[in-house]
């Protein structure tokens, strides 16, 4: 049984209803989020994305 949080119910319930603006189409949401981003004047990081581990746990090497 989960213990109720009441942040992470506030969390949840504002990203329902965010999504539910675009009627849960990702692309609208993800469109909308980056609008925000803009127009919130914040510098936004965009880090290059990992490469995952090998079977050995290990990074690939880069060819």
């Amino acid at each position: 049984m989960k213990a109720f949080d009441p942040i992470l119910e506030e969390i949840w319930k504002a990203r329902d209803e965010h999504a539910r603006r675009f009627n849960y189409d990702l692309k609208k949401i993800c469109a909308d989020l980056r609008r925000i981003e803009k127009q919130s004047g914040r510098r936004v990081v965009t880090r290059k994305p990992k490469r995952p581990l090998d079977a050995t746990g290990k990074q690939p090497r880069n060819k």
